[in-house]
């Protein structure tokens, strides 16, 4: 059994180092961050489901350009 603790363990460290799991984390919190302001703006909360729709349509293309080409200053 604490063998395959160890093994669950390694594999759940390998994720979190992983580059595709850090893409996922700093895009959540752009996601989380465009509906904090979305909400402000708007005077109420607009729901996790509303802010990524909206930061997909609106942001993600030039926020994922600007992440591979920081020095373009896209």
């Amino acid at each position: 059994m604490a063998a395959e603790e160890h093994k669950s363990s390694d594999q759940h460290e390998f994720v979190k180092r992983s580059s595709l799991y850090q893409e996922f984390l700093a895009e959540r919190e752009e996601i989380l961050r465009h509906k904090w302001l979305e909400s402000e703006r708007l005077g109420y909360d607009i729901g996790f489901e509303r802010a990524l729709l909206d930061w997909i349509r609106k942001h993600r293309d030039s926020w994922r350009a600007a992440r591979r080409h920081p020095e373009s200053g896209e």
